[in-house]
């Protein structure tokens, strides 16, 4: 039986990632669990989260789940999703600047309080909603996904990678941003694929069947 383990450190609604992945996967067993034996055992890892960048790394560095993410990420396929993607870069401008995990090099940025729109609209922050994905590199969770791809979003936060290569997909609100990040076994998410429907679906599908290779 395949096994996936949902980081729990104590941020988000991760029950409704753990739903998400039971309903692609019904033969897999989920757990959610900050249990170190647990994780390192799984076959895959989900690396979620929610919530101010500062609470996030406070708790990830008190629970050990930064050394547990760089191992897991070595061994296994792993998922990086919303807040839980910019914990992964070297530093987030959020709360007035906080150092992050540093697995992917790369910053974390505010939108701003005067973003706009081509026409010079001007745009809320929190970016809310359903927005284009547009895919730049092939891979295989972007099976059965079509190029730009509408899912949903919740952050007033961007990623900025330094490795262009990393970078799988672009959104664009004002700014344009790198959306996912792919690099070997970790796959790396702002949106939210648990609240994106049918796509969102269709790549947490393609998670629990990737093995890790591109």
């Amino acid at each position: 039986m395949s096994t996936v383990a949902v980081i729990d450190y104590g941020m988000g609604n991760l029950h409704s990632v753990a739903k998400a992945l039971e309903h692609v996967a019904p033969g897999a067993s989920v757990v959610v669990t900050s249990d170190p034996a647990i994780i390192h055992a799984a076959d895959r890892v989900v690396f979620p989260g929610v919530g101010a960048i500062r609470d996030c790394m406070a708790e990830i560095r008190r629970l050990g789940v930064d050394v547990l993410v760089r191992e897991a990420v070595r061994q296994k396929p792993v998922l990086a999703i919303c807040v839980g993607m910019q914990a992964l870069m070297t530093h987030s401008e959020e709360n007035d600047g906080v150092d992050c995990i540093n697995l992917l090099p790369g910053q974390v940025r505010y939108f701003g309080r005067d973003l706009r729109d081509a026409a010079g609209e001007r745009l809320k922050v929190p970016h809310m909603g359903w927005n284009e994905v547009a895919q730049a590199i092939r891979h295989p969770l972007w099976q059965g996904i079509a190029q730009n791809e509408r899912f949903y979003f919740v952050h007033s936060y961007y990623v900025t990678a330094e490795r262009r290569d990393t970078v799988a997909a672009t959104c664009h609100y004002g700014v344009t941003f790198d959306a996912v990040l792919a690099d070997r076994n970790l796959f790396a998410v702002q949106f939210h694929p648990e609240k994106s429907h049918t796509a969102g679906l269709q790549l947490l599908k393609n998670f629990m069947n990737w093995n890790g290779s591109c």
